[in-house]
């Protein structure tokens, strides 16, 4: 027996933390499972529904962890194709989450959409509940330190950090949006300049990458974090502060925290080793801030 939530969850954001808290919540007062149904594709990708210019907040290792962070006893991770998008939200529900799963009860977020018939939280409730389903619609999370206040969804984070707002998609999600990968060699510019680089190849090719431009980042590597500047262009390099090490091959992690500014071109490598500099003050003096 279990209690269930389904969806997406592209980025574990604030909204779909309320829906996740009272799931946990809910099972812990059942003495039943908290489970989350979720898909390995997205059903834009799919549906074809602008599948080319689709990127996700998370590769499927990363949402899991957040979720079982959360709480969730199990991830169950459903095959999302043609023959299963022709499910009804009926046929879903009975067939899969009460059938296969043993749901006792239903959290839905707000703008779940059910089925192939695409039925709202207030229309899956009674379908629910002639099934025996007993169902908890949470309401929209709203980032209020975001200007103006908003309700929170994968859209509008994904938007976000289409424009370089990384503080404003960490408002939104809860956590600096992050980017993880292998190191891999580059032209070596920035060691002649005094400003050596680590090139970041993705781990998940899917990943959305933020708005070209410079950033004041965190960085992890060989167990340890730091501060660091990154700059997002063809590729994507940080020069990582206070820090010399060899890390060719290794494993990286970044993450946005402040937009610093746009790319430009430069009259020479004087010219570019004075904005690196600038650069470099510019992060160093918005430490205190965070």
């Amino acid at each position: 027996m279990a209690v269930v939530a389904t969806g997406f969850f592209d980025g574990v954001h604030l909204g779909h933390r309320q829906v996740i808290q009272t799931l946990v919540s809910s099972a812990r007062q059942k003495g039943e499972e908290a489970i989350v149904v979720t898909f390995a594709q997205h059903p834009r990708a799919v549906l074809q529904q602008d599948a080319r210019d689709l990127r996700l907040l998370n590769s499927p290792q990363e949402k899991e962890a957040l979720l079982r962070a959360l709480g969730v006893d199990r991830v169950e991770v459903l095959p999302f194709d043609r023959s299963f998008a022709r499910l009804t939200a009926e046929q879903y529900v009975r067939t899969v989450l009460q059938g296969r799963l043993g749901a006792t009860r239903l959290v839905l977020g707000y703008d779940n959409r059910l089925g192939s018939d695409r039925l709202t939280p207030d229309q899956i409730a009674p379908l629910a509940q002639s099934l025996g389903l007993e169902v908890v619609i949470v309401p929209a999370a709203v980032a209020a330190s975001t200007t103006p206040a908003t309700a929170v969804s994968s859209t509008k984070i994904r938007e976000a950090l289409s424009r370089g707002e990384v503080d404003a998609a960490e408002a939104m999600l809860g956590y600096a949006y992050m980017l993880r990968g292998v190191v891999v060699g580059g032209k070596q510019l920035g060691r002649t300049l005094g400003y050596p680089t680590a090139n970041l190849r993705l781990y998940d090719p899917m990943k959305l990458v933020p708005a070209r431009g410079v950033y004041l980042t965190e960085v992890e590597v060989l167990g340890s974090h730091y501060w660091g500047m990154t700059n997002v262009g063809d590729i994507i390099e940080t020069h990582i502060f206070d820090f010399s090490e060899d890390i060719y091959g290794l494993d990286l992690q970044i993450r946005f925290r402040r937009w610093l500014r746009a790319m430009c071109s430069f009259d020479g490598l004087d010219a570019l080793k004075a904005q690196l500099a600038a650069d470099e003050a510019a992060c160093r003096g918005l430490l205190g801030s965070l």
